[in-house]
């Protein structure tokens, strides 16, 4: 359906597609920008590009392109739901579930799942392989993960994350055990060119395609299990790939069971895990809709809890033994001579 819009008079000059994000709140920017790309808006008659300038009094027609229904099956796949309402719900993602399907990916996604328990109420910003995912996690990673339900609550959640006023808390095991309590890291985090699967520090004096994007962690000891390994919490301010793999690797201290990253099983663990130690554990983030804050808390997974367990049992022991070690050991007293005695004399 064709739209007319008319810019107010006495509107200084700006981007076409600007003025039509302006005056259309409800239509999502990247809709707006397919019908621009598909020739739908005209200016007098002829298609512009979204960033020809336009003022007061110019009249805009507008269609917007139909949307491609989805192609994928909806699942019925068990799903943790820590809170729902019409606009949104919050999943507590398991271990192994990747969130959107791909190449290399089966019918087991959190998409899938998401199709099913949503039965088709899911925002279309994403596009049909990610309908009403907002942000991710990794396929390991474990935690809090949000999915809106309309185009006005996912543009309303992707604008928080873009501006960074959204608080993101992670708890992550991670090998050895830092001398400091807590710490910043401001490193720029690029695309590992020689293998692209992974991520890298990078300088960010060297040219843009190499430079990489700014990422800003902020981390705190929670508990130490003597040199095996720390229990930290991670505050992320900027939502990089990897960004806490990458980070706490360039600290010395690689998330337990990250491979990729280099962590090698420690012979003191009689049980090493079998995934990466992360888990998304707070989100704190006002509701697009209502403006509510909503404060989020997934609980650890359970193979979480028993690495720690695990690890305290080896901090225990390990400290008693040192206790052993450091305790001087009393000499044994040399036998003296015998307690004197008379002797009877002998006539």
């Amino acid at each position: 359906m064709t739209q007319l819009y008319t810019i107010p008079d006495g509107t200084r000059r700006l981007r076409a597609d600007k003025a039509l994000a302006l005056a259309f709140p409800d239509h999502s920017r990247t809709a707006l920008q397919r019908a621009f790309d598909s020739g739908l808006v005209t200016l007098r008659g002829v298609a512009i590009k979204r960033d020809q300038d336009v003022t007061g009094g110019d009249a805009l027609e507008f269609a917007l392109p139909e949307t491609k229904a989805a192609t994928l099956r909806a699942v019925d796949i068990p799903l943790d739901v820590l809170f729902e309402d019409k606009h949104l719900l919050v999943v507590n993602k398991a271990a192994g579930m990747v969130v959107h399907p791909g190449a290399a990916t089966g019918e087991d996604t959190l998409v899938h799942a998401l199709l099913a328990h949503c039965a088709g109420s899911l925002s279309g910003i994403g596009g049909v392989e990610r309908p009403g995912i907002v942000h991710r996690l990794d396929r390991e990673t474990t935690g809090l993960i949000i999915v809106a339900k309309n185009d006005k609550t996912h543009r309303g959640l992707a604008e928080q994350f873009s501006a960074r006023t959204v608080g993101k808390e992670y708890l992550a095991l991670v090998a050895g055990a830092p001398a400091l309590l807590s710490g910043s890291i401001k490193k720029a985090i690029g695309r590992n060119q020689q293998h692209r699967h992974k991520m890298i520090i990078v300088d960010e004096d060297e040219d843009d395609e190499k430079h990489g994007k700014d990422a800003h962690t902020d981390w705190q000891v929670v508990e130490r299990f003597g040199d095996v390994a720390t229990l930290m919490r991670c505050t992320i301010h900027t939502g990089r790939t990897h960004q806490i793999r990458v980070h706490m690797k360039s600290l010395g201290h690689i998330l337990l069971g990250d491979e990729v990253y280099g962590w090698k099983p420690d012979a003191r663990l009689p049980r090493p895990p079998e995934r990466v130690m992360l888990h998304a554990e707070h989100l704190v983030i006002k509701h697009p809709i209502t403006r509510k804050a909503l404060d989020l808390r997934a609980p650890l997974p359970a193979d979480f809890v028993e690495q720690i367990a695990q690890l305290k049992k080896i901090a225990v022991a390990a400290a008693k033994a040192q206790r052993l070690i450091a305790t001087p050991v009393k000499p044994r007293k040399k036998p003296g001579p015998p307690a004197y005695h008379v002797h009877e004399s002998r006539a």
